[in-house]
């Protein structure tokens, strides 16, 4: 089945944005907008398993509450404080004229996204057993097992907070679903006869919908569900509503509104002067707790008088008002994806061991000697590789220190237990967490606390920059030559330490003993740890003060070879696409006739296909099974053969804050195994003709379509390589 037009062309906007066929660039937020679109439209593709069409609408769904969250607030606050746009993008449109352009295409999407729900999933959802319904839908027998689970579970929870000149307002947080409701005296003259407001927020520790066929009745045991005997749920807010005689006794409700609230995450404090940068990260997630309201989203046809209340004391305008039909929060849609019916989800995939660690026994240093050693994740196993030379090193007693930056990383990470277990024998440890990780500072202050209450040697990173690289050290005392003397190892990777996103996430790392890349990451870890600056590197290229300008020298030689007449192509694997500079120099390549491949999953305000501009410049976005993480940069140099390329792997994005504001790696690729394994995941990705989005010069995608005949199990189908995966290990996974 075709997606829906909807999702194959983008809508032509009514708003006052410009032209975007008269641009230069596109706008961030539109364009980010646009990737949202394409993960929605995965949510309708009939080829998808069915309840991994419902992990996407809330994947879709918790995308737009980040969005909502860091970028409609960040707009909010530039134009409360009168900032016309970035410093760095002197064009960019005034903040309003943005907000109401997003706004404008946010309800669109959400129109769409509410017909599918209700006219095809619902209903594939019900034909295979499993049923969302409403509270009134339920039979006497189911209703009263649900009543009899409110009052014993819920109940008791529940705190009904009313406002009157003895109660104010109370604090409504972030991404809370929450009932609003007027109530009155049943007896008249016993109170002030009018209508008060009350707050009782849904208790987030319960789940959302709540599985009425698991339910006790009365004195019964739980009824066992059959196979063919549907899976039947309720909305929590639905159960309570139900059952608010027992929360206002003597009182009558009159009218109830279910509504969550969004608030802004922009907010930043200035940390260029701060004694104590893990105190201040502290005091900024204090204040991001009261920040400004941002959006409520509420049900259609909501109560006017309870609405306007809201609005009032949240501060928010009628524009700031999202309503429609289904789930008041999609992103519970989770808890529905994840339920256990292994017929409607993908089997799960399972990692391989990468070929040059296939002995679990072997000396993994003496792996690392023999060659680099380049692990693709979650293809190849991350907990047989990344977290087998983090453990290996704090257990191993030649090895004599440890470094590692950790940006974001599981709550139960291995990384963290290790890397104290390494202290608490007596090893140097020193470890860089980013207190400043967008939402994940609370975890990251825990951590912090947790590792220097272990001795290690913590650092929260160079003021002024958020440190992004992903990178580890382990220094070793070994014979070298017959002599005994130290020798380095280090792990650069494309993704974070974390065991979990390693699953999900694909991802590139190299583990290598090179010395000269060796050296780089000593020195990068001094500068990140100590007050060195002007750092010199060998092979590494570093940000803010090298990369971007090598990325222009790159691009530069690329240039010149075209005019030489010989072969000229950049090829480049990113999650996001918005740095001016990089992007004129692109431009300036395609008009030199350098050939452009750029594959970007989200957003790209670089416009492609542009006559006299860029129609030498390709984009495509991935969007599949597994969230296309990794960054890879490949230049021609002026050969034919892949083999001869120069190749990069990278934490950063080209973006400005990648490249000016944050502290980021690109390590060279040398090994030519690895360059020719590189190769094959560019030529796969651009050979995919099954997960593919291809950017038009207007800023539209269009969905490629495979040939009839494609295989099933092709390389196309997978969006990835993970088909050479199995080619190289000689398994064959389940997928």
């Amino acid at each position: 089945m075709k997606p829906p037009t909807f999702y194959r062309l983008a809508h032509t906007m009514k708003s006052d944005m410009p032209d975007p066929e008269q641009a230069r660039f596109m706008n961030r937020d539109i364009s980010w907008l646009e990737f949202n679109r394409r993960v929605l439209a995965q949510a309708f593709d009939d080829s998808t398993p069915l309840l991994e069409r419902v992990k996407f609408i809330a994947i879709f769904a918790s995308n737009l509450d980040e969005f909502f969250m860091k970028r409609i607030g960040l707009l909010k606050s530039r134009h409360r404080q009168h900032i016309p746009h970035s410093p760095n993008r002197p064009d960019e449109l005034p903040p309003m004229q943005t907000l109401h352009a997003c706004y404008e295409l946010i309800r669109e999407m959400e129109t769409e996204l509410s017909t599918n729900i209700t006219d095809r999933l619902m209903p594939d959802l019900a034909a295979q057993g499993i049923e969302i319904i409403d509270y009134e839908q339920l039979g006497k027998k189911s209703r009263k097992a649900v009543d009899e689970w409110f009052n014993t579970a819920v109940f008791p929870i529940l705190t009904p907070l009313a406002v009157d000149p003895g109660h104010r307002f109370p604090f409504i947080s972030n991404l809370s679903t929450n009932l609003g409701l007027l109530v009155e005296p049943k007896e008249p003259g016993t109170m002030s006869d009018e209508p008060r407001f009350a707050r009782i927020k849904v208790p987030a520790v319960l789940p959302y919908f709540i599985r009425v066929d698991h339910l006790r009745t009365g004195d019964e045991e739980p009824n066992e569900p059959t196979l063919d005997a549907p899976a039947r749920f309720v909305p929590l807010d639905q159960i309570i509503i139900n059952n608010l005689d027992d929360l206002f006794p003597g009182m009558r409700v009159t009218e109830v509104l279910p509504f969550r609230l969004t608030r802004s995450a922009a907010v930043e404090l200035d940390d260029e002067d701060v004694e104590d940068l893990l105190e201040h990260v502290e005091e900024e997630l204090r204040m991001r707790r009261f920040a400004n309201s941002v959006r409520i989203q509420t049900p259609p046809n909501p109560s006017p008088r309870i609405l306007n209340f809201l609005l009032n004391e949240l501060r928010l305008s009628q524009e700031d008002h999202f309503a429609r039909p289904g789930p008041i929060a999609c992103v519970d849609l989770f808890e529905i994806a994840n339920i256990d019916r292994p017929d409607l989800q993908t089997p799960p995939w399972k990692p391989v061991r990468p070929p040059a660690l296939a002995d679990p026994e072997a000396d993994i240093f003496a792996k690392i000697r023999e060659r680099d050693i380049l692990v693709h994740h979650p293809y190849e196993s991350f907990s047989d590789s990344v977290e087998r030379f983090i453990s290996s090193a704090a257990s191993d007693p030649d090895v004599l220190a440890i470094k590692l930056t950790l940006y974001r990383t599981s709550q139960d990470s291995p990384f963290v237990d290790s890397l104290v277990r390494a202290a608490e024998d007596g090893k140097q440890v020193a470890c860089l967490v980013e207190l400043r990780a967008r939402f994940d500072e609370e975890k990251n202050v825990t951590f912090a606390r947790q590792l220097e209450a272990a001795g290690v040697h913590v650092a929260y990173g160079v003021l002024g920059l958020k440190t992004h690289s992903k990178c580890s050290l382990v220094v070793r005392r070994e014979k070298i030559d017959g002599n005994w003397g130290l020798r380095s190892y280090a792990h650069l990777g494309t993704g974070n330490y974390h065991p979990k996103t390693a699953q999900l996430y694909t991802d590139l790392g190299l583990l290598t003993a090179d010395e000269a890349i060796t050296g780089d990451v000593v020195r990068l870890f001094n500068m990140i740890t100590g007050l060195s600056s002007g750092q010199h590197y060998d092979r590494l290229v570093v940000a803010p003060d090298h990369m971007r300008n090598r990325f222009i020298e790159l691009i530069n030689t690329e240039i010149a070879n075209a005019k030489k007449g010989r072969p000229a192509h950049i090829f480049a694997k990113m999650n996001s696409m918005e740095d001016r500079m990089i992007t004129e120099k692109l431009y300036e390549a395609s008009q030199a006739g350098v050939q452009i491949d750029l594959i970007v999953r989200g957003f790209c305000c670089l416009r492609p296909g542009i006559p006299g501009v860029s129609e030498n410049i390709r984009v495509r976005s991935i969007i599949g099974r597994f969230l296309e993480h990794s960054r890879v940069y490949a230049f021609a140099d002026g050969q034919e053969d892949p083999s001869a390329f120069r190749y990069y792997i990278s934490s950063a994005d080209w973006m400005y804050r990648n490249l000016s504001n944050r502290v980021e790696a690109a390590c060279p690729i040398e090994d030519p195994d690895a360059k020719r394994r590189i190769w094959e995941l560019l030529d796969t990705v651009l050979r995919d003709q099954r997960k593919s989005w291809i950017m038009q010069p207007n800023g539209r995608y269009l969905r490629l379509t495979p040939p009839s005949d494609a295989p099933e199990d092709s390389p196309e189908r997978m969006g990835t390589f993970a088909t050479l995966m199995r080619r190289a290990s000689g398994n064959r996974p389940s997928i």
